[in-house]
């Protein structure tokens, strides 16, 4: 699908996206659409936007960011299969972890799209790049069982490198240990500092009240602390 073309579409699209504040809609292509209402249809996003509306394949959509300005967020919400809730409940026993915190990450990662391909070549729910996976053990990165397995052992992996910091955890997901240990905190980049938002903020509200500031539970099961490729690099 090409976006000016799709753009054509504008007038034609009358149904209307429930109304929120401005988002950022990033594309696969690179573009980053401003919207202010957004609905999941079946497979396809429908984008309000200033001066019109616009209708994108749900596959074509890689994140969707918030614009920190607009004060109070409303974080799209996108339910896994019931077959990934089994496979992330499975992995999180397995390693100790959060189930919630778990779909958290999948949810910013890749909108629940096990087919997904970020620019840096990170694919699958959890965004692994292959040679974080080979490191894992993972044989078929794309298969949502062992992509979630591997991401999720990687997480743990990091909660214990960070003293079950989340923030911490989570920046080195996204930016790598070696940013987090260069800078000593949150690498000062947009990205990585939206997407530490962002996870916690879904991780949030899928709790009944606020987590603590150690989400997973100690206790047996550690993952032993050898060093790991980065799973998505920021720019």
């Amino acid at each position: 699908m090409r976006l000016t073309r799709a753009s054509l579409l504008l007038p034609l699209l009358l149904l209307a996206a429930p109304a929120l504040r401005a988002e950022y809609v990033v594309l696969r292509s690179g573009l980053r659409l401003k919207v202010t209402g957004y609905q999941l249809v079946g497979e396809k996003y429908r984008l309000q936007m200033t001066g019109g509306k616009l209708e994108i394949a749900a596959e074509e959509v890689v994140a969707i960011e918030p614009e920190d300005s607009f004060g109070p967020t409303a974080t799209v919400q996108v339910s896994p299969q019931p077959l990934y809730r089994d496979l992330v409940e499975a992995a999180a026993k397995r390693y100790n972890m959060d189930a919630d915190l778990i779909t958290s990450v999948i949810g910013v990662e890749s909108n629940f799209d096990p087919k997904a391909v970020s620019r840096k070549n990170a694919r699958g729910l959890m965004q692994l790049l292959p040679e974080t996976a080979a490191q894992l053990g993972v044989k078929n990165i794309d298969d949502p069982a062992e992509n979630i397995d591997g991401g999720t052992r990687y997480l743990r992996f990091l909660l214990e490198k960070y003293n079950n910091d989340l923030s911490l955890a989570l920046a080195a997901y996204n930016a790598g240990p070696d940013k987090v240990q260069l800078y000593g905190a949150i690498p000062p980049y947009s990205e990585t500092i939206s997407y530490v938002r962002r996870v916690k903020r879904g991780y949030d509200k899928s709790k009944s009240k606020p987590p603590a500031k150690t989400p997973a539970p100690a206790g047996a099961g550690a993952v032993a602390a050898t060093p790991m490729a980065r799973p998505n690099q920021s720019p």
